[in-house]
């Protein structure tokens, strides 16, 4: 009987620090990653097919806080995330600069197009350059949906208005304040014009009437890169995890997993930290700018 209660005491003692040690487990911040990045890498999928194995080769749970580059950045500068992944080469810069982040590394690339409807009311097809397609926009006030939330996409956007010497304003154009996707579908329900990074709009596509009509320019570049929050300002940032997830992205087999993540036999994002690259490193498509 002595036996048998002994037997029950240590089983239950055992049970107790079995407990114990998944509490601490679970609340141990050092197994929790925090990522701000932007909407199109969550939109596009390719955060649920990169993450899970990240996670599983290095015991990290990644949180993921999908949000505009603007507002990643602001999330960084008052330590709230240990890591991004952002697309605004000028604003991360300048990030870097101010010494709120380091480590920053070129992950990937993809372009932006200009999509609107296939009736092209403003001409975009007639276009001799990305700066007239904008001022044909602008004087046939032809309707435009814009991100207008500070993120890498509305950034590239303002940078074409000043390109094209044009001043947006007026009830054709409607700043949404949202996300890439809730951008298109309101574009989609409107009949007009809104400026995307391609992955997003291959992701949207089937859900939407639009089609590309400005695609393959120099200027809609849309490098991706990946930063750590400085932990010299922020004593308590994961920032070990932040550079494994770093050094895992430019990892040749991770770089390799990006390029073949595809829709419509189109690769949505470019990898940028590897040179020998197996996969094709850009498709052509059947949309084409005149």
């Amino acid at each position: 009987m002595l036996r048998k209660s002994l037997m029950q005491l240590i089983l239950f003692a055992c049970f107790l620090i079995f407990l114990s040690a998944n509490a601490l487990a679970a609340n141990n911040p050092a197994t929790i990653l925090r990522l701000a990045t932007t909407t199109s890498t969550e939109n596009s999928g390719l955060l649920d097919y990169l993450l899970p194995d990240f996670e599983k080769q290095n015991d990290y749970k990644v949180h993921v806080i999908a949000v505009g580059t603007g507002k990643a950045l602001r999330m960084g500068k008052d330590g709230d995330v240990d890591v991004l992944l952002v697309h605004a080469p000028k604003a991360e810069a300048e990030f870097v600069a101010a010494g709120y982040g380091t480590d920053r590394t070129a992950i990937m690339h993809n372009d932006f197009v200009i999509v609107g409807p296939s009736a092209d009311p403003a001409g975009l097809s007639k276009a001799s350059s990305l700066a007239d397609a904008m001022q044909r926009i602008s004087k046939t006030q032809s309707r435009f949906v814009s991100r207008g939330d500070n993120s890498g996409t509305y950034k590239k956007e303002s940078s074409l208005w000043k390109l094209a010497n044009v001043k947006p304003q007026g009830k054709w154009y409607i700043e949404a304040g949202q996300g890439m996707g809730k951008v298109l579908l309101m574009a989609s329900e409107l009949d007009a014009y809104t400026l995307t990074d391609r992955g997003t709009w291959l992701a949207y596509r089937d859900k939407s009437p639009l089609k590309i009509l400005w695609q393959h320019d120099p200027l809609l570049f849309n490098p991706y890169s990946a930063i750590a929050v400085n932990p010299e300002r922020y004593k308590d940032t994961n920032y070990k995890g932040a550079m494994a997830f770093i050094h895992w992205l430019v990892l040749p087999s991770t770089q390799h997993k990006i390029a073949a993540f595809r829709l419509y036999q189109q690769p949505l994002f470019i990898p940028d930290a590897v040179q020998d690259n197996s996969a094709p490193a850009s498709v052509v498509t059947s949309e084409k700018h005149s």
